[in-house]
């Protein structure tokens, strides 16, 4: 692969702003490859939610150029024998920890995974807390630099692949699934695609909330009231107008929910 002029990397950790992690992370890239535009997609996933990590990566990804390498920490296994992987999908390179932190990309595109091996790549020492500075970020801006994917590593098979993207049947006209991200404006972004759901009549409970309006825009429900909502993801959300669903039903994010419908319908 041969370097862009201005080679894009995207950032998207559990870091959040306060500590000197993403900077030291973007100071290794930058010390590799100078003209690397670097983008921050997201440092406030919630720590150790490997799932709204993927979620947010899975919403992102589509509206970046082909070659833009793709850097996503949220690794509460660092250190442990849970491996580093790159995964090819979609003209683009995504760099992170196997454990299923990539899997909505993989899940939505033809893929290729390879297993991060070759430490000629990596920043030394190797820390045991903290591979975005020493593997993740290094290897990432070899990449943006002009690195082959092949000379990272070998393609593998066994990767991590996790059952959070898709809600498990529980019963007739009933899935439980979970909350995948909650928004700064405390919407509810729950794992229920409205494409597996077409049916009008949905109710959603997550404790013991029960929700069954099903809204168009946010304006056009009362203050006050969640109600349900599809996202611009296409994710089945729970909003409050001018308000904050998260806060008003007491939920956080990887939470149970409970989709009902019909019992006439089958998905």
């Amino acid at each position: 692969m041969l370097a862009t002029a201005h080679p894009i990397l995207t950032l998207t950790t559990d870091f959040g702003a306060s500590d000197h992690y993403v900077g030291t992370m973007k100071g290794v890239i930058l010390g590799i490859c100078p003209q690397a535009q670097i983008v921050d997609i997201c440092h406030d996933v919630t720590p150790f939610e490997i799932a709204e990590g993927a979620y947010s990566i899975a919403q992102s990804y589509r509206y970046f150029p082909q070659k833009t390498v793709h850097v996503v920490v949220v690794d509460p296994g660092v250190g442990t024998k849970r491996r580093p992987i790159l995964v090819e999908a979609a003209g683009q390179y995504f760099i992170g920890p196997d454990n299923g932190v990539l899997s909505m990309v993989y899940a939505q595109e033809k893929h290729r995974v390879r297993l991060i091996s070759n430490d000629r790549y990596f920043h030394k020492p190797v820390s045991a807390t903290f591979h975005g500075r020493d593997i993740f970020a290094p290897v990432a801006a070899h990449l943006a630099a002009g690195a082959a994917p092949s000379r990272i590593g070998e393609l593998i098979q066994d990767y991590v692949e996790p059952e959070f993207a898709k809600p498990q049947r529980s019963g007739e006209g009933a899935w439980a699934g979970r909350i995948l991200s909650i928004d700064r404006l405390g919407i509810i972004v729950t794992n229920f695609h409205r494409s597996d759901f077409p049916h009008a009549a949905l109710a959603l409970t997550i404790g013991r909330h029960k929700i069954a309006t099903l809204a168009d825009t946010y304006a056009e429900a009362p203050p006050g009231k969640p109600f349900l909502i599809v996202g611009s993801s296409g994710y089945i959300e729970v909003s409050m107008n001018q308000g904050s669903a998260a806060q008003k039903l007491g939920c956080s994010v990887g939470a149970h929910a409970l989709l009902t419908t019909p019992r006439s319908y089958i998905a």
